[in-house]
């Protein structure tokens, strides 16, 4: 039978065996556990902006596969709203834009997802606009700090010169689950246009929007990390 002294110690050795695992998690997977839901924009029918044979849907579809697998490499569990070219709506659906949002946010928050990124690419009239930026909904207090936190990672690693903003669009105002619109560059500038459709390009954007995220995720729980 094992005295009080030695079952002291095997206690003692299993804590710090279960709070050795918990540093390591910490340090190596970041996002261990948490559930994110990537979203990239439009799909099927819709293809967003354009530039000749270049679609947006086709390349938030390539960002967000990357992405997909950027936040996986860091313990997260993700899933995406689409992962081929589809279009979301029903066919019982009068207004298919209107269902395809809908079931994007349904999608959202069936995943019980800690955090959703919806992957765009911006056009503006003015070809000289560039820069990757973020935009969040009030809808939910953490939405800015999660875009100020994946805004600071496009300024320190793409010298990105824009700024978050807010938007009122349908999705991001209609659902309380953390989250942000990202977009990724500007199609209408010729620069950002070969930018955002190079896959090195993409890993890149996508590292950034990692670091962004792990950053939000430390400052939320900042009592489960060691910095």
């Amino acid at each position: 039978m094992l005295s009080n002294k030695t079952k002291s110690i095997m206690i003692m050795i299993i804590f710090l065996l279960i709070f050795s695992m918990q540093f390591i998690s910490a340090k190596t997977l970041p996002l261990i556990g948490t559930i994110i839901t990537i979203d990239p924009g439009h799909g099927g029918r819709d293809s967003g902006a354009l530039y000749g044979k270049i679609l947006e849907k086709d390349i938030n579809l390539e960002i967000s596969k990357i992405l997909s697998d950027e936040l996986t490499k860091n313990g997260a569990i993700v899933y995406m709203t689409r992962e081929s070219d589809i279009d979301l709506s029903s066919i019982y659906d009068s207004r298919k834009k209107r269902g395809d949002l809908y079931r994007r946010i349904i999608s959202i928050k069936n995943n019980k997802s800690d955090l959703y990124l919806s992957i765009h690419i911006n056009w503006y009239d003015n070809s000289n606009y560039r820069g990757a930026e973020v935009l969040y909904n009030s809808i939910n207090k953490n939405n800015k700090i999660l875009a100020e936190a994946i805004m600071n990672q496009f300024k320190d690693r793409l010298n990105s010169q824009r700024d978050i903003k807010k938007t009122d669009l349908y999705l991001y105002k209609n659902i309380t689950t953390p989250g942000v619109l990202i977009e990724c560059g500007y199609l209408s500038n010729a620069t950002e246009r070969k930018l955002v459709t190079d896959e090195n390009y993409q890993r890149k954007l996508s590292k950034a929007i990692t670091e962004g995220v792990i950053f939000y995720w430390k400052t939320l729980n900042k009592e489960k990390y060691v910095l």
